[in-house]
């Protein structure tokens, strides 16, 4: 619940405090802390959140590999590079097998989890991707299938869950109907989206949301509304990242998002979320030459290296300047791990799960519709 907004007085060093004793603000507590440039302040908010971090995962980072498996998005979103309207876009889809040769790839390089990433590719049928699914848990038990393809039915949802996956990324990007109505084209609805990951906690993943940091006329009140939405979600994981330009959108010529304005934000979701698993994003490197060691020093715990096949990863372009679109998995798996361990962290070989998320969740399952009729 939201407190009433009565401390709007108190100093940034005070307000720092409260957030890392109590783990919550009032708006305009959280507003301050989200506006402040002052460097003192995110030297103690990066504190305060490795702090956290330690208290609750010691000195590990996850390794998730990402697999961008289409380029293809039926969507128009006004940000992104992939937009259905985009014709410079580069487009492919990997195969099956494709898919299977990255995840083997992966696992050599001791990735346990593996991300499939899309854009909203309908070529991927349910039946398709059930199978994509079943095959990387078949020959990789010992692996967590994470899905970020964007939003679905609940059926197509269940489905996905049964066939093995148990994690789901999909970022709101933001939490104000009105800032994302700025962002996307009239077709798309926030509520919509926000219902896809109830949906998604309902049937039992681990649920990945968030937001673009600094995206178009965001405003420290629209990243209250994120926190808040957090708060009623408790997602398993939050993923920011700064919002980069991409040159063939309608936001080609806006200011990007800034490093410091992410960090900031990286440190204040470890400590109202000290459980969550938070990346260091590729966005965040992007913008930034150490972005990903700063991300981990300001309280993430999870980084993303890219398992795709060198030759599609320039053509997954969802902004400009992405790093690390020519190096094959093995050079991105031992930079990663130069990075992890230069900040005094060591990478975990392991799922990562979220540590209160324990044996699978299972689905509860629906009468059929000729009892729920008999009765």
């Amino acid at each position: 619940m939201t407190k009433a907004a009565n401390e709007t007085a108190l100093p940034l060093k005070a307000l720092t405090e409260e957030l890392f004793l109590t783990g919550d603000l009032c708006d305009a507590g959280l507003a301050a802390l989200i506006s402040s440039e002052d460097e003192e302040t995110r030297s103690r908010l990066a504190a305060r959140a490795r702090e956290t971090t330690v208290a609750n995962y010691g000195a590990d980072v996850y390794l998730r590999g990402l697999i961008e498996f289409s380029s293809y998005c039926r969507n128009d979103c006004f940000y992104c590079g992939l937009r259905r309207s985009n014709a410079a876009a580069r487009r492919y889809r990997l195969s099956k097998e494709e898919i299977l040769d990255c995840c083997r790839r992966g696992y050599a390089l001791d990735f346990r989890t593996f991300v499939l990433q899309s854009g909203e590719d309908e070529y991927y049928t349910d039946e398709l991707l059930c199978d994509i699914i079943s095959s990387i848990r078949g020959e990789f038990p010992d692996c967590a299938v994470t899905l970020s393809i964007g939003e679905k039915e609940r059926a197509s949802y269940e489905k996905y869950f049964r066939a093995g996956a148990e994690r789901y990324l999909l970022r709101e990007e933001t939490g104000s109907p009105q800032h994302y109505a700025r962002l996307h084209p009239p077709e798309l609805s926030l509520e919509h989206r926000l219902n896809c990951l109830r949906e998604l906690k309902g049937i039992g993943y681990q649920v990945g949301c968030g937001f673009m940091v600094g995206s178009p006329r965001q405003t420290p009140k629209d990243i209250v509304c994120d926190l808040r939405f957090f708060q009623e979600l408790q997602p398993q994981m939050i993923g920011i990242g700064p919002f980069i330009s991409h040159k063939d959108t309608p936001f080609a010529a806006c200011r990007n998002g800034t490093a410091a304005m992410t960090l900031r934000l990286i440190s204040i979701l470890r400590l109202m979320f000290p459980k969550a698993l938070i990346p260091a994003t590729t966005a965040l490197g992007t913008i930034s030459p150490c972005g990903r060691e700063e991300g981990l020093m300001a309280g993430a715990n999870v980084v993303m290296p890219n398992l795709s096949p060198v030759g599609v990863r320039a053509k997954y372009l969802l902004y400009d300047g992405k790093i690390c679109t020519g190096d094959e998995a093995a050079e991105c798996r031992c930079c990663m791990q130069r990075r992890i361990e230069s900040v005094g962290r060591r990478v975990s070989v392991s799922r990562g799960d979220h540590p209160d998320f324990g044996c699978r969740q299972r689905i509860k399952k629906a009468a059929p519709e000729s009892s729920r009729a008999a009765s």
